[in-house]
């Protein structure tokens, strides 16, 4: 009775509270820290204006602003603005550079009394490159603005000419400043609230923060507003162009990809600059982003891949991750976010950029070399392992560092197990994988039934079934509803861990109820730990050869279970000596007659039988039938004390106390294994594990879950889903054979609910839209219009029957000539006339209205593959040419000069994507090209226009009154609407 009474022995109440409350407690926890955002402070540090962020990101976003719009231009008059305003309220003296400048003689470079502050209206930058990928070339003119704070411990001799650089490619000689970088501009469809209107509110505090005296920064910080992040990344290539891009060692990117929510740092270059992040309030962010990024799996690119691959800068990129349903549509508005995420961002930013402007080590030591002083310099850092705990603490470590601790656990843990099964041996108490044991010798025909073997096999069976029908279940909602993750996460996610929790316990409490172990858990626990031990090998390797950081958790996971597993190790030693269990059957033989130790052999696992009832096989598989006849022995004499079948034998009684009372039907000798244990084992292998795990599957929810309708894949949502549910409740296989039937039934019904609901859900909602993609081609030289949706099939078809001007005509769906579109489809119709360029300034009246959208004049050099081609496009800023066969040479007019950069790639360029910052200025491109002279050479050429802040696009308009209410549009390519004219030359 009192092992019974023990209020934590491992029986069913207590296993079932502990391990209910925990489970609870602890998802609800990851919940809350995943969904909510902490609260802005009413009070925050000196230098920063939390009311005058909130002013200025409702002021950005009032309009659309793609850089080819002229609410772009009013949003950077505005930021010149508040810079100005900004460091007049500070009483800062600052020096103003503007586009005539010549950088070369502007006396701002190369003079020691410098201003503290430089603001620097970039008008003049521009840059040609080719985007290899998508065998075009860019020719981009800029308009950065660009504030540099000069460090109050940087060297302005003469002699260092800060911050004055003699070269492009080679980095200051002061100790290297800090970039932190956000882009104005937003897309044609959106109004850029997160995407990246709070990361150039979080600048503009940054510099009001940091040009207060008391928080002035050792090191210079460049603050980089660009325009033309939405366009290929063109902005931050044309900061390349400038001079000051030689100057930071370390950036900051700030970005978004939602709406709100909290700032998450997903990308890093090294563990040295990681560990500044450290000091953020309340961190967020895991590796596995990261490693997400370099394998595409999600869709989308930052400015990042600017300053680290081609700046070669090291540094951090922090971003809002959801709901992607918002991203670049007009839901990202800054009534979707809120000034708590401002804060958010705007904190991590002032913990991380004060860190690094507070580094002041020096880039090279006497040879030349990077130093390896655990600072921040010019040099490469070392691979990182990052990740948060409930969004307060921050862990950080060298990739090397986790691959050590991968090679001592696959070491060590192994030779501990084995030496503890060698003592154990030697101890005479290794019950494990024991099947029977001879009273005398093998030669004696008498042998006890240790039972040791009984349950090995029942985690990995119910295991394998488990995920398998999670698995099923996923493959059957692919076929039936596959989008209804995209507003029910969460339904997918209560259905996985339901019917994996239902059938692994419908086969362990199964199994258990038919033949009892007392080695239930600990087997379960090697299996956890074989399975671990194999999955470790491969983090390992990965770790070691191709730099993946994302198994992390399993060192993490794997270090739990070896605990776990040793404890119970350590409670075998408190078991009985096989010999002394196995000497009480050899005093109760001696105390039979011959007759009857003669006809029947001895069993540990059960008490006395009669001499008329049959004895059992309890060495019985897990194969056996379970019609075995007298289940009620294994109950009423579990104790497995030998006794005279007339109750007289006094001794055999006393001797049987020594070994405990086992639980009910488990094996004899297991009366003596602490009761309590268990506890210790589930609370140190659960918890990490829910909260690590937990955690990236709520983050590999939010990157994940809506990028179906980006085209990507909806199968691995849900596999992701399955495999993250099953590392989640594995450590409840070790202790789900104690569970009575209450919780599963609960949970069975759970199960069937989300099953029916997911299965038969519309997939999406107000709150999670659809995106379809928009895109409306004029040709101009016949007039036709054309409207088109990309998106899912059979929905991009729903939207288009609710358009009125799409009604009655036939619908041609195809596949998009976009590779990051290619698996969604596009629906054309002729749609409503665009207006984008006014009729009124038709300059020929016998001229077509869309044939005066734009002009162009080629010319070719006689006898060779050689032409130029002059663009004009009316009311726009952004042209391309298409070339029907690939150009070898490309060069267009005003274009700088930089080695760094390629302007065709080395298959040649098929289109030259053209940006001025002037409105209907011409472009003057050269261009050659291989093949037989004289050969006929074509091509098209096509404007954009993607203003949609006047009504110019009526179809656009149209579909934004009549689509479904479970349907939102974004922008397909740069522009709205294309208009095009085909050549010849």
């Amino acid at each position: 009775m009192a092992r019974l009474s023990n209020p934590l022995a491992f029986t069913p109440l207590p296993v079932i509270i502990v391990t209910s409350i925990t489970y609870l407690a602890l998802f609800a926890a990851l919940l809350f820290v995943h969904l909510t955002v902490p609260p802005a402070p009413s009070s925050p540090p000196h230098g920063v204006n939390l009311t005058a962020a909130w002013d200025d990101l409702l002021h950005i976003t009032g309009q659309f602003h793609p850089y080819n719009s002229r609410a772009n231009d009013d949003v950077r008059k505005y930021l010149l603005y508040r810079v100005k305003g900004i460091l007049h309220s500070n009483g800062v003296e600052h020096e103003m550079e503007h586009g005539e400048a010549s950088y070369s003689n502007n006396p701002h470079w190369n003079t020691a009394n410098l201003s503290p502050v430089l603001v620097i209206d970039d008008t003049v930058s521009n840059v040609t490159f080719s985007e290899t990928a998508a065998n075009a070339s860019v020719y981009f003119e800029g308009t950065n603005i660009i504030i540099v704070i000069r460090g109050s411990e940087e060297d302005t001799s003469p002699e260092t000419n800060f911050p004055r650089v003699s070269g492009f490619g080679k980095n200051s000689s002061s100790s290297g400043g800090v970039l932190v970088n956000a882009h104005y501009d937003s897309v044609s469809t959106g109004f850029g609230a997160t995407d990246d209107g709070v990361g150039v509110v979080t600048i503009l505090q940054l510099l009001s923060y940091f040009t207060t005296q008391e928080n002035w920064p050792k090191k210079s910080i460049v603050l980089l507003l660009n325009n033309g992040e939405e366009d290929y990344l063109n902005g931050a290539r044309a900061f390349m162009r400038h001079p000051i891009s030689q100057l930071p060692h370390t950036f900051l990117n700030l970005e978004g990809a939602g709406a709100g929510g909290r700032a998450a740092v997903f990308r890093s270059t090294d563990t040295e600059v990681t560990k500044y992040y450290q000091k953020a309030s309340h961190p967020f962010g895991t590796v596995i982003s990261s490693d997400g990024f370099k394998r595409r799996l999600i869709r989308s690119e930052t400015d990042y891949i600017v300053f680290n691959g081609e700046l070669g800068l090291r540094g951090l990129d922090v971003a809002f991750l959801e709901p992607r349903a918002r991203y670049h549509t007009t839901e990202d508005s800054a009534r979707e976010t809120t000034l708590n995420s401002v804060w958010h961002m705007l904190s991590a930013s002032l913990a991380t950029v004060s860190g690094l402007a507070s580094d002041t080590s020096s880039a090279f030591d006497g040879n030349g070399k990077t130093k390896d002083n655990g600072k921040v310099d010019a040099g490469k850092g070392t691979d990182a392992v990052w990740f948060d705990l409930f969004g307060k603490s921050f862990v950080t470590l060298r990739l090397h560092t986790m691959f050590a601790l991968c090679v001592t656990l696959l070491v060590v843990t192994p030779i501990i197990l084995i030496v503890l099964t060698v003592a154990l041996a030697k101890s005479d108490k290794e019950y494990l994988f024991a099947g029977k044991q001879y009273i005398h010798s093998e030669d004696d025909d008498q042998a006890v039934q240790i039972n040791g073997w009984r349950g090995v096999f029942r985690f990995p069976i119910a295991f394998i079934i488990a995920t398998a029908a999670v698995i099923g279940l996923a493959f059957l909602v692919v076929r039936v509803n596959p989008y209804i993750v995209y507003s029910s996460p969460f339904a997918v996610w209560s259905m996985t861990l339901s019917a994996w929790f239902i059938v692994a316990w419908f086969i362990l409490r199964g199994a258990d109820a038919m033949r009892p172990s007392a080695f239930q858990r600990i087997y379960s626990l090697i299996w956890m730990f074989s399975g671990g031990f194999v999955i470790l090998i491969a983090v390992t390797v990965g770790a070691n050869h191709y730099k993946v950081a994302g198994g992390y958790f399993m060192v993490i996971y794997f270090a739990a279970i070896f605990i776990a597993l040793l404890i119970s190790y350590i409670e075998l030693f408190f078991l009985p000596k096989k010999g002394a269990y196995v000497g009480q059957f050899a005093a109760y033989e001696t105390s039979q007659p011959a007759s009857d130790t003669a006809s029947r052999p001895l069993t540990g696992t059960t008490g006395g039988q009669s001499d008329d009832r049959p004895v059992l096989d309890d060495d019985a598989t897990e194969t056996t039938s379970l019609l075995r006849g007298d289940r009620q022995s294994f109950r009423r004499y579990g104790g497995g004390r030998p006794s005279n079948v007339d109750g007289n034998d006094h001794e055999g009684r006393a001797s049987a106390k020594d070994f405990g009372k086992p639980y009910a039907g488990e094996q004899g000798w297991s009366g003596k294994l602490p009761s309590s244990l268990w506890i210790i084992q589930f609370l140190l292998l659960a918890p990490i594990i829910i909260i690590v795990v937990g955690q990236i599957g709520l983050l590999a929810t939010s990157a994940l879950y809506q990028t179906p309708a980006d085209g990507s894949s909806v199968l691995l949502v849900y596999l992701v889903i399955a495999a993250l549910t099953a590392l989640i409740l594995a450590p409840l296989g070790p202790f789900l054979h104690r569970f009575t039937c209450q919780i599963p039934t609960f949970l069975f019904f759970v199960c069937v609910g989300t099953v029916i609901y997911n299965l038969t859900a519309f997939p999406f909602s107000r709150d999670h839209r659809l995106k379809v993609y928009f895109l409306q081609h004029v040709d101009c030289d016949t007039g036709m219009n054309t409207v088109s949706l990309v998106g899912l099939n059979s929905y991009v078809q729903k939207i288009i029957t609710e358009i009125p001007s799409a009604t009655g005509q036939f619908i041609n769906c195809t596949k998009p000539n976009i590779q990051t579109r290619k698996e969604l489809s596009q629906c054309a119709w002729k749609g409503l006339p665009a207006l984008v360029v006014p009729k009124s300034a038709a300059p020929f009246s016998n001229r077509t209205y869309v044939d005066t959208w734009l002009d162009y004049s080629v010319t070719r050099v006689k006898d060779a593959n050689e032409a130029s081609i002059r663009v004009i496009g009316r009311n726009t800023r952004a042209c391309r040419v298409f070339f029907d066969s690939p150009v070898t040479y490309l060069s267009v007019d005003g274009a700088a000069s930089d080695s760094r950069f390629s302007t065709v790639g080395d298959n040649g360029s098929k289109e030259v994507r053209l940006w001025h910052r002037e409105w209907s200025k011409p472009w003057d491109v050269h261009f050659k090209w291989e093949g037989e002279k004289n050969s006929i050479f074509t091509g098209r050429v096509v404007c954009l226009w993607s203003d949609a802040n006047t009504g110019s696009i009526p179809a656009l308009e149209e579909l934004r009154h009549y689509m479904p209410v479970w349907s939102i549009l974004t922008k397909l390519g740069d522009g709205l609407v294309e208009g095009a004219k085909g050549f010849s030359i």
